[in-house]
C-alpha cells in the first residue's frame, strides 16, 4: 500500500493532542498524550521515537499546519487524540469530510463546512479497528476500549480526514474521555501506548 511504502525508513509516529475549548480548559487529549511522551512506547524491544503536538483547535490551523507538519516529521504512523463526552477510549473508523458547521474557538467554520474541497465524502483509516480494539483490551482489561464509526465533525474528525487524504502513513483517530471521568491520565496514557504499540504490530501484516 502506498501509504505504507511512502512513509520509507523513518521510524516515527507523531502523535498530537488538542489544546482548551470550552469547558475544557485542560484538554484530556494532550495531557494523555504528555504523559505518553513520559512513558514511551516500545516495539520489538526498541524505544520508538515519538514526535508529539499540541494542536489548536481552530480549523484553519488544522489545514494549514498538519500538511506542514507531516512534510516535516515524515511519520511512518500518525495517531491524533481528542477528547469527547464518553466514558471510554474510542478508536475511530473514519474521517468526514463534511457537515463542519459547529464554530472553532476563533469562533470560524469552513467554507461550506467541507475540510478538503473535491474530495470523498468520508475516508476509512487502513487498520482494522475491531482486531486493534480487541487487542488492546486485552492488553488492558482495566480501561474499556470501542470502537466508532462517527468522529464527531468537529475537530477531531476534521483533523483525522485532513491527516488520511494525504495519504503519507497510516493513521488512526483515538477518543479520550475526559480526566478522571473515569481514567486517570496515567490510565489513558498507557491506553495511546497500548494502541500504538498495537498499531505497530498490526502494520507488519499490512
Amino acid at each position: 500500500d502506498s501509504r505504507i511504502k511512502m512513509a520509507g525508513e523513518n521510524s516515527t509516529v507523531l502523535v498530537t493532542g488538542f489544546g482548551p475549548f470550552h469547558h475544557h480548559r485542560v484538554n484530556a487529549s494532550w495531557v494523555a498524550v504528555q504523559e505518553l511522551a513520559g512513558i514511551g512506547v516500545k516495539h520489538r524491544g526498541e524505544e520508538v521515537h515519538l514526535e508529539i503536538r499540541e494542536i489548536p483547535v481552530v480549523y484553519e490551523v488544522v489545514s494549514k499546519e498538519i500538511p506542514k507538519v507531516w512534510e516535516e516529521v515524515k511519520p511512518k504512523l500518525c495517531v491524533h487524540v481528542g477528547v469527547s463526552p464518553y466514558d471510554c477510549i474510542k478508536i475511530e473508523k473514519n474521517g468526514s469530510n463534511v457537515g463542519y458547521f459547529l464554530p472553532d474557538v476563533a469562533s470560524q467554520t469552513p467554507a461550506n463546512g467541507v475540510c478538503v474541497k473535491g474530495s470523498s465524502d468520508v475516508i476509512t483509516t487502513i487498520f482494522n479497528a475491531e482486531e486493534v480494539c480487541k487487542n488492546v483490551s486485552l492488553k488492558q482489561p482495566d480501561v474499556r476500549f470501542e470502537t466508532s464509526e462517527d468522529a464527531g465533525q468537529y475537530l477531531c474528525d476534521f483533523i483525522y480526514y485532513t491527516s488520511l487524504q494525504l495519504q503519507k502513513a497510516p493513521v488512526i483517530f483515538v477518543h479520550v474521555p475526559p480526566l478522571d471521568n473515569p481514567y486517570s491520565q496515567d490510565q489513558l496514557a498507557r491506553g495511546l501506548k497500548n494502541i500504538i504499540e498495537t498499531l505497530l504490530e498490526h502494520m507488519e501484516q499490512l
